[in-house]
């Protein structure tokens, strides 16, 4: 990988670890890298930096290394990493924090498929009260425009009735009801 080095001063009390503890409530600064989460972690064999190095990252202000970084955005949330660290550093909520800046900064994701699998998800749940695979599977087609991706895989589901043809809309006004808590606070968020 070529990195570029930067030789300006860096301090662990970045305005980027400042950044990540106002979007998330986590302080970066706790950690003292141990590597739990790292070893813990189901998918940091596919990443670029494992989280016990993002983290490190962000404490010290790398901001465009940690937002352009695959890592944020292959982090499955599963909360391996939260649950291993002795320091308490909600580790999945910091990488849930870097898409949000990363997206509000202007960086374009690293994984742009993983950021349309999530629209397609989120937007399924909020119209069905609950996931709609096929659905769902036509959204993310629609928005990846990889139409034949998985097609033996779509059809052997069909077959053994693991995909349903029709949504159930149980829980769509309750999904409704959340989803519009949700976009009123953000709102006020937004505007103090």
């Amino acid at each position: 990988m070529n990195r570029a080095v930067t030789t300006e001063r860096i301090t662990p009390n970045s305005g980027f670890a400042k950044a990540i503890l106002g979007e998330s409530g986590v302080d970066v600064n706790l950690c003292y890298q141990c590597g739990k989460c790292a070893a813990g972690c189901p998918v940091a064999y596919v990443m670029d930096y494992p989280p016990a190095q993002l983290i490190h990252a962000a404490r010290l202000g790398l901001e465009d290394l940690v937002l352009s970084s695959k890592t944020i955005w292959l982090c499955a949330a599963c909360e391996t990493c939260t649950t291993r660290c002795p320091q308490d550093v909600d580790i999945a909520k910091v990488m849930d924090a870097a898409k949000i800046l990363g997206v509000a900064r202007g960086y374009r994701p690293a994984l742009g498929e993983v950021r349309a699998f999530h629209k397609a998800a989120l937007a399924n749940v909020r119209r069905f009260g609950r996931m709609w695979e096929a659905g769902m599977i036509v959204s993310l087609k629609l928005r990846t425009r990889r139409f034949t991706k998985d097609l033996d895989l779509g059809k052997r589901m069909l077959r053994k009735g693991k995909l349903r043809l029709f949504p159930t809309l149980r829980g769509a006004r309750r999904a409704a009801r959340v989803f519009s808590r949700v976009e009123k606070a953000e709102e006020e968020r937004e505007s103090t």
